[in-house]
Parts: C-alpha cells; structure tokens; sequence
C-alpha cells in the first residue's frame, strides 16, 4: 500500500518480531540505528492505551548525505524511519516514507541515491516483513 508517499508493507509476524526482523537487517544494508521509540510504552507511562507502535530512525550518511548536499532541508525527512504498529484488526505493519517521495518533496536530482536508498528500503522491509 503506497498513501501519498507513505508506504506501508503488511508482515506474517507479530510486532515484536518484524522490528527484531526490521533491526537485524539493517547492519548488512551498512544503516546504522540512531534512536528508537516505543509509541506504546509512552503512551502507558502516562496510562493512556495503544496498540503496539515502534519506530525506529537509521540511516548511512553517505547515501543521506548526498541527497542534502543537493537540497540541504531534505534533512527534515532524514534519517530515515520506519515504524512497525498494529492495526485495530491485529494487522502488523511497516510504514516508510518513500525515498522517491522525499526527493520529490525537496526537488532532489540525484536519480541514482534515490534510487539505491528505495531498493535498499524495500529490502529491508521485505525481510522484516516475510
């Protein structure tokens, strides 16, 4: 499913495992984790209910770094993110913002970068997710 850039990847896996699925395969694509948050444990802290909804930010400067030489404010969309959640039904999902999307968005013209990051992040996904 792809929502105005937004794609989001349907797993055969509970949340837990898509984002250790998720996590694991980000080392061999060299992305390195910067930070994640658990939505679900936030909102608990403050005795507020959601379902399942981790994100996690990752990213390898040298494909980033390309696309914000280009046009420095795609910096706001990175690094990348990918945030693993389930559905009211207990559909579990992985959802992205598209790379061709963002350089879209900042009018980035390096066709190549963009094109590497998006393979590199359907990947991932995919191993995350099946």
């Amino acid at each position: 499913m792809n929502d105005e850039g937004l794609v989001s990847v349907a797993s055969g896996f509970s949340p837990r495992e898509t984002m250790e699925r998720l996590l694991s395969a980000l080392p061999p694509h060299n992305m390195t984790v910067f930070a994640r948050v658990d939505h679900a444990a936030g909102a608990a802290a403050v005795g507020m209910p959601l379902r399942p909804t981790d994100l996690v930010i990752f990213g390898n400067p040298k494909g980033g770094t390309v696309l914000m030489q280009d046009q420095q404010r795609a910096g706001i969309d990175l690094p990348l993110k990918a945030l693993v959640w389930e559905d009211a039904d207990g559909k579990v999902w992985v959802s992205y913002n598209d790379p061709a999307w963002i350089a879209r968005r900042h009018g980035v013209g390096r066709p190549a970068a963009v094109e590497a990051m998006a393979a590199a992040m359907k990947a991932i996904v995919q191993a995350a997710t099946s």
